[in-house]
């Protein structure tokens, strides 16, 4: 027997028994109770204890399917995750470890990643393989700079404002390796990413980003955010929403601050969705556990669940990504995010 089929073979070993316990339970319940009943007939009374005995079985299998069985599933569910290389907030984040000695596991495993020996592993892996591909990136930059170059040497301003906005877009998507961000930073990014829109769309596309309340606009631009959330969305209200519509399409970033939460609300004017494409995309956003396996064989870049996922996984379920649309009338992508300032910290 190899290697991976002992490991399956374990895995299945203590889902088997709990399989086996819990069917013997509903098998012993049967049995008691019919048992039971049958005396009562026999002897003409009694069926008032027979109820009340019946009721008390029934919630003890009630109980130990909810709060046995049900948290062993959903342990083994988060414990999955944590084995693919996700988060250990899912898992940290479980109501009833399966034994003491699971949560103590967690625990410790929790303190060793989120120490800083752990971070800068993870950065110095992540420049590493920077440093291993750099001739990619570097090619393309220098390859810009010269067109950049060339165009200023023939006069024509306007590829040479391109090119250089397409390279600094570039060094932001590619080289920054750093997981979180600045809101300055991000809205520096759909700038770039605007303004190389606007040589496609001419004047159709219009571009706002507003501060509710512009005493917190310094406190905003400096919370930490993770990197690309608001590209990708910006990217579907221009491709999905504004290019579908005669006229001029506009979009809205909205930035809020309640204390604790940054709120980024992006909208747009464009064709909106229908009722049925709405509740489906609510129920791909749901439900994060329950589709990593398909969302990590995607191809199609980064779209909307991805983003969400990426935030859940840094953060929690409570937050992530609410849209609300009606058709004909527009898109607003809320985004909720905690007020974060440092790398690992919230305030």
């Amino acid at each position: 027997m190899n290697a991976g089929a002992r490991k399956r073979q374990r895995a299945d070993y203590l889902a088997t028994r709990f399989a086996f316990v819990f069917l013997l339970a509903c098998a012993g319940y049967a049995a008691c109770v019919f048992f039971v009943w049958r005396a009562a007939v026999l002897l003409g009374g009694g069926y008032v204890f027979c109820a009340c005995f019946t009721a008390f079985l029934a919630a003890l299998l009630i109980y130990f399917r909810v709060r046995v069985h049900a948290q062993y599933l959903e342990t083994e569910r988060m414990l999955g995750i944590l084995s693919k290389g996700y988060s250990m907030g899912g898992v940290h984040s479980l109501k009833w470890q399966l034994t003491p000695g699971v949560e103590e596991i967690v625990d410790k495993l929790e303190g060793v990643l989120a120490s800083d020996a752990a971070v800068n592993l993870s950065k110095r892996q992540a420049q590493f393989l920077a440093m291993q591909n750099q001739i990619n990136p570097h090619f393309l930059y220098n390859t810009l700079e010269g067109i950049r170059g060339e165009a200023l040497a023939e006069g024509n301003e306007s590829i040479a404002k391109m090119t250089e906005t397409l390279s600094q877009f570039f060094r932001y998507t590619i080289s920054n390796l750093e997981s979180l961000v600045t809101l300055d930073d991000e809205l520096l990014n759909i700038r770039n990413y605007y303004a190389i829109q606007r040589y496609r769309f001419g004047d159709r596309v219009e571009l706002e980003i507003i501060f509710e309340n512009k005493d917190d606009r310094e406190l905003l631009l400096q919370a930490k955010v993770p990197k690309l959330i608001l590209q990708p969305i910006v990217e579907n209200a221009i491709i999905h929403g504004i290019e579908g519509i005669p006229g001029t399409g506009r979009v809205v970033i909205l930035c809020q601050y309640t204390g604790k939460r940054l709120i980024l609300t992006v909208s747009d004017n464009g064709v909106g969705m229908s009722p049925e494409r709405l509740m489906e995309l609510g129920d791909r956003l749901s439900n994060i556990y329950d589709r990593f396996e398909r969302e990590r064989n995607d191809v199609g870049g980064i779209a909307l669940s991805n983003v969400n996922n990426r935030i859940k996984l840094l953060f929690g379920e409570e937050y992530g990504i609410n849209v609300l649309s009606q058709k004909g009338m527009g898109t607003d992508v809320e985004i909720t995010l905690p007020y974060v300032t440092r790398y690992g910290g919230l305030e």
